[in-house]
Parts: C-alpha cells; sequence; structure tokens
C-alpha cells in the first residue's frame, strides 16, 4: 500500500472541533474587517469634498480665490465652515453607533447572531453604497448624507456584538489577550484596505469609493449566512453518524436546555464586576481611536501639504503600528494577568506620544512614518484589549454561572459607552483636536 502523503497526515492530525474552531476565527476576522473596510472611506474622501484649491487659483489667475474654492469643491462642503459640515457626519454616524450600540447587545442575545448579522451586513452595504450614489446622482443636500450616516450608523452596530459572541463561544480563556490580540488586528486590516481602496478613486471618482466597499461588505453578509457556525453545539446533529440520529426524546431536551441559556438583562450585565470602570475607560481611548480613523488622512493633507490618495496611503501606517500594538497588549496582558494595568500602561505613553505628533508631522515624511507606528500602537493597543478579551473575561464572568448569553449584551454596553464621546469629530480647529486627544489619554 503507497505511503499517505505528509500533508493529509497533517491535516487528519487535527481534529474536526480545531478545524471549525479556525473557520470561525478566520471568517469572523474577515466579517469584521469589511465592516471596518466599509467605514474608512469617508475620512479619505473628505480632502475631496474641500480641496485645497490654490492651485487652481494659480493657473487661472483670472478666478478669485473664494470662487476657485467653490469651483473645485462638492457643495454644500466649499464654504468656510466645511470643517463643521464634515465633523457633523462624523456626529451623526458615531452618535446613531452609540444609541443603537445599547440596543444591539440586547437584540442579539434574542436572535439567531447568523441571521442577525447578516441582515446588518447588508444593510451596511446598502447605505454605504448609497453615500457613494450622491456623486453619481450629483446630490449637493447635506440632510441626504446626514441621514445616510445615520442609518449607517444604526445598522453597523450588528456587527461587534455579533462576532465577539462567536469567538466567545469557541475560544475559552487560555491564552485570550494573545488570540483576541491576532483576531482584532481586523480593525486595523479593514482601515487599511478601506484606504487603499477608497484611495484608489478618491481623486478620479469619489463615489466608487464608498460603492465597492458597500459592495464587499454586502457580499461578505451572504457568505455569514452560508458559513457562520454560532456555537459548538449547534454542529451536534451534523457530527452524529447517521445510525445514531434517532435518539430518546428526553437527552435531547437536556442538551437543548443547557445549550441554550436565558439571555442577561442590560442591568444585569452592568453588575458584572468590571463592567462598569471598562466602559469607563474606553469611553475616553475610543475617541483617540476614531478621530485618527475619521481625521488622520485630511490632517495629513493639510499639515504635509498632501493629495487625497497620498495622505490615505500614509495614514494606513497608523494602522499597521495599531496591528502589533494590539497583539502586543494581548500578549503582555496574558503574561502578567492584569488587563487594566497594560492599558492605564499604554495609555499614559500614547498621551506624551500624540502631543508630539502635531510637531512632528510637520519635519517631513521620514520621522512622520514613525511617529505614525507608534501612536497607532499606542492607542489602537489598549483599544483593542478593552474591546476583545476584557469584553469576552466579563461577557464569561465567573458570576454569570456559565452563562454565555451575556457576552453580547456586555460588548454593546463597553463598545456602546466608548462611543459616547462623539463630540470630537465637531471640533473645528485639528491642532486642539490633537491636545483634547492628549487630555483623553490621560
Amino acid at each position: 500500500m503507497a505511503p499517505v502523503p505528509p500533508g493529509i497526515r497533517l491535516l487528519v492530525s487535527f481534529d474536526r472541533d480545531q478545524w471549525y474552531r479556525a473557520l470561525t476565527f478566520i471568517l469572523t476576522f474577515l466579517l469584521y474587517t469589511s465592516f471596518h473596510l466599509s467605514r474608512k472611506p469617508i475620512s479619505i474622501v473628505k480632502s475631496e469634498l474641500h480641496k485645497n484649491c490654490s492651485s487652481v487659483s494659480d493657473l487661472q489667475p483670472s478666478l478669485p480665490s473664494l470662487q476657485a474654492d467653490m469651483d473645485c469643491s462638492w457643495k454644500p462642503f466649499d464654504k468656510g465652515n466645511y470643517k463643521q459640515l464634515l465633523g457633523a457626519m462624523d456626529y451623526s454616524f458615531l452618535c446613531a453607533y452609540a444609541i443603537g450600540m445599547y440596543l444591539s447587545g440586547i437584540i442579539g442575545e434574542r436572535l439567531p447572531i447568523r441571521l442577525y448579522l447578516t441582515v446588518g451586513m447588508l444593510t451596511s452595504g446598502l447605505f454605504t453604497c448609497m453615500f457613494g450614489l450622491g456623486y453619481i446622482y450629483n446630490i449637493h443636500n447635506l440632510g441626504f448624507y446626514i441621514f445616510v450616516q445615520v442609518a449607517n450608523g444604526l445598522v453597523q452596530t450588528t456587527g461587534w456584538p455579533s462576532v465577539v459572541t462567536c469567538i466567545g463561544n469557541w475560544f475559552g480563556k487560555g491564552r485570550r489577550g494573545l488570540i483576541m490580540g491576532l483576531w482584532n488586528s481586523h480593525t486595523s486590516v479593514g482601515n487599511i484596505l478601506g484606504s487603499l481602496i477608497a484611495g484608489y478613486w478618491v481623486s478620479s471618482n469619489w463615489g466608487l469609493s464608498f460603492i465597492v466597499p458597500g459592495l464587499i461588505i454586502a457580499a461578505m453578509g451572504v457568505v455569514c449566512f452560508l458559513f457562520l457556525i454560532e456555537r459548538e453545539c449547534y454542529l451536534l446533529p451534523l457530527l452524529l453518524p447517521k445510525d445514531t440520529m434517532c435518539v430518546p426524546v428526553q437527552p435531547v431536551v437536556v442538551v437543548k436546555s443547557e445549550s441554550k441559556p436565558s439571555a442577561i438583562s442590560f442591568m444585569g450585565a452592568l453588575r458584572i464586576p468590571g463592567v462598569i470602570e471598562f466602559s469607563l475607560c474606553l469611553l475616553f481611548a475610543k475617541l483617540v481611536s476614531y478621530t485618527f480613523l475619521f481625521w488622520l488622512p485630511l490632517y495629513i493633507t493639510k499639515a504635509a501639504h498632501l493629495d487625497a490618495k497620498k495622505a490615505g496611503d500614509l495614514s494606513t501606517l497608523f494602522d499597521v503600528g495599531g496591528i502589533v500594538g494590539g497583539i502586543f497588549a494581548g500578549v503582555i496582558s496574558d503574561k502578567l494577568g492584569k488587563r487594566a494595568t497594560t492599558c492605564a500602561f499604554m495609555l499614559l505613553l500614547a498621551a506624551p506620544t500624540v502631543s508630539f505628533h502635531y510637531t512632528v508631522i510637520q519635519f517631513g515624511i521620514g520621522p512622520t512614518i514613525g511617529m505614525l507606528l507608534v501612536c497607532g500602537g499606542l492607542v489602537n493597543g489598549p483599544y483593542s484589549l478593552i474591546t476583545t478579551a476584557v469584553s469576552a473575561d466579563l461577557g464569561t464572568h465567573k458570576s454569570l454561572k456559565g452563562n454565555a448569553k451575556a457576552l453580547s449584551t456586555v460588548t454593546a454596553i463597553i463598545d456602546g459607552t466608548g462611543s459616547v464621546d462623539f463630540f470630537g469629530g465637531t471640533i473645528p480647529a485639528l491642532s486642539w483636536l490633537f491636545w483634547i486627544i492628549v487630555v483623553h489619554d490621560i
């Protein structure tokens, strides 16, 4: 008999549970990557909605500078109050996201996660595409863009509680910081891909900067419907041999009652030790991360005098640093067993780093690259740790007596509270915005 190929021998060495666990890890990673991929275009397109049109007035001296600004910018963002209008769009998204997140966790505990997440991804794709259609159909009504941002903010809340619940159901507490740190790099990967995709079309047809990511997240919603397995016990009907499928009724009832514990209430989730404390911590940490998400490309455009595509590409380095920072925070917190101490230490280091960023970015590309990598690691490391490993720890806290149905609600409370601090999007002076970030880090 011919020997079994070594590759096949390696494949069969893994049991079926490990394969499904790996599938869940990869699938949820890709699903939430598409969520962040669809959020990123707005930050890339901002510099196109209101352009620096000095070059236009130089080429056409007969045109007044103000008239040139109005000609090359996208109405209604062509006026002097464009920063407030762009900030209002961020405010609308984050306000809806914060309110919707509290409701999403409660709803998610009571509906099949696979279906809930699928609907959320399909509708997220719809509203992301709608923003891009504003360019195709030449829409200049601010109310239209605000409506799309509010609607998108609401439906995007279906994502985070759902994927964290799935990953928490499949993976235990052993090395949770490392596993979650690796898994949570989907945030930065999504931001990077979103920047690159949006940047490709931003100067020629910024509508496609939204439409393409919208189609991607909608397609991933279909993949979610076809392949996502919420928890291990749902595989039992497939794993049992065919000749043992006819079993007595009583054992089936017992297994079912144990695998579907009742959902926790909102107040019950708040009483879990640590939920309120870490929610308040994320209240400040998330503002810092999302300020960079929404404003960094525009800031680089203004401070470093780069075009929209180059600024978008350069801003991806912040997310590259965030990947390393998230993994580092997870490993250190696993080793020390102190997640709160790890978060506090990194946030305190982030404060002076961000304050220097405002100065360093004016010294050229080289120093800016280094500062973006360091800032990304220190800012996104604690944010990643709180929203993943900490949320999973609290959602499976010993006080729950094994009730995994608290995962979605706890995750939603922590992430929703972090989104309450959304006023940073309306601050008109970018220099002041960085000092407010420093205060929040401290």
